[in-house]
C-alpha cells in the first residue's frame, strides 16, 4: 500500500495551498494534483464523491478528507505515522 498523501486542488484555491503549505513546511513527501488540469485526478475525485468535483481533498492511505482543516490533516498524518 502507498501511504503517500496525495493533494487534489486547484492552483488558486487558498484552501490548497494552505495544505499545500502545510505539508512541504512539515517536510510530508506528497502528490499534488491540479485537478483542472489533470482529467485522471478530477476523475479519481468524482469516483469518491457521486460525480461531483471537490476539492481540496486529500487521500492518504486509502482514506479521503473533503476540504480538511489544518488540524484534521495533521491529525490523520501522525496517525499514518507520516508526522
Amino acid at each position: 500500500m502507498n501511504d503517500k498523501p496525495i493533494l487534489y486542488g486547484a492552483d488558486w484555491c487558498l484552501k490548497t495551498s494552505t495544505l499545500r503549505n502545510y505539508m512541504q513546511s512539515r517536510w510530508v513527501d506528497f502528490a499534488y494534483y491540479n485537478v483542472e488540469k489533470d482529467e485522471t485526478a478530477a476523475q479519481r475525485v468524482r469516483d469518491q464523491y457521486d460525480g461531483k468535483l471537490k476539492f481540496p481533498v486529500v487521500e492518504i492511505a486509502e482514506k479521503w478528507l473533503k476540504n480538511p482543516k489544518v488540524p484534521e490533516l495533521k491529525e490523520t498524518l501522525e496517525q499514518k505515522g507520516l508526522l
